[in-house]
């Protein structure tokens, strides 16, 4: 019995340090950008965020997703030359709904999570470019023309 009192104890204070961390961070980085931004910083933890782009020269920027996620429409945005975005899940999700006639270069890794790029071979060598680079660690990042919704009650298009 102390040893389980002991590992239960241990995972309590874990939890407690993570979720002291994530409220320190919310309060520390705030979210940037809007539906008009070339440029996006968006920061979601304990929260959701639903944004639908209609830039004008998209460059990419960061998206941080812990405890919490992220939905983001670019459908109706245009990509800028060197477009990149820095995806990040901790416990959380992202889903980016792209252009199906955009090329997405993908060097996201997952840790105890999951990431859905699909391929798509038959894309135009001329195609805009968004290169995306990115970690989920016990979350899931989905990004494509298809990608499903990152927040509970984001409806899907």
């Amino acid at each position: 019995m102390t040893r389980f009192r002991s590992i239960a104890i241990f995972k309590l204070g874990v939890l407690a340090g993570m979720a002291t961390a994530a409220a320190f961070a919310r309060g520390a980085m705030p979210s940037r950008g809007d539906e008009e931004s070339d440029e996006v910083s968006l920061v979601a933890v304990f929260d959701g965020i639903d944004l639908k782009s209609r830039a004008r020269a998209f460059r990419g920027g960061s998206m941080l997703a812990w405890f919490g996620g992220i939905a983001v429409d670019l459908r109706d945005a245009e990509l800028a030359p060197d477009a990149r975005l820095s995806l990040r899940t901790l416990f959380g999700g992202i889903a980016v709904k792209t252009q199906p006639n955009w090329r997405v270069e993908s060097r996201l890794k997952a840790v105890a999570g999951g990431v859905d790029v699909p391929r798509v071979t038959d894309v135009d060598a001329d195609a805009p470019v968004l290169a995306l680079d990115g970690l989920a660690l016990f979350g899931g990042i989905a990004v494509g023309a298809k990608a499903g919704p990152a927040t509970r009650g984001t409806p899907d298009d």
